[in-house]
């Protein structure tokens, strides 16, 4: 279902603008921006294209997430830390490396 309080783009991959979720049949009202301007468009109850061409479809941009980690290597396991001083003061003998990860993901990415 298209929710107005989330963010959309089309399938490939342009700005949309969702005005009404509640139009008749359950259509959805809005607009794709392009290279002259903001088209109006509507799109089925699930984000599909009325007229059918799939780079039109609606996919919901998910938050992005960026993050640090630091992950103390063993030679069996791993742990994971939030700071470089957290990673050391927790670190168990055996210990081969602290690796600095930076992460960038997509919200419910993998899952």
């Amino acid at each position: 279902m298209i929710d107005k309080s989330k963010t959309y783009r089309t399938r490939d991959d342009r700005e949309v603008r969702i005005y009404a979720t509640d139009g008749v049949n359950g259509a959805i009202h809005g607009a794709v921006l392009n290279i002259v301007g903001w088209q109006t468009l509507w799109w089925t109850s699930d984000g599909k294209y009325h007229c059918g061409d799939s780079d039109h479809d609606l996919i919901e941009v998910r938050p992005r997430h960026k993050r640090t980690v630091w992950v103390n290597a063993y030679k069996e396991c791993m742990g994971m830390h939030l700071s470089k001083e957290r990673a050391d003061a927790s670190a168990l003998e055996g210990r081969i490396a602290c690796i600095k990860v930076d992460l960038d993901f997509e919200e419910r990415e993998g899952l």
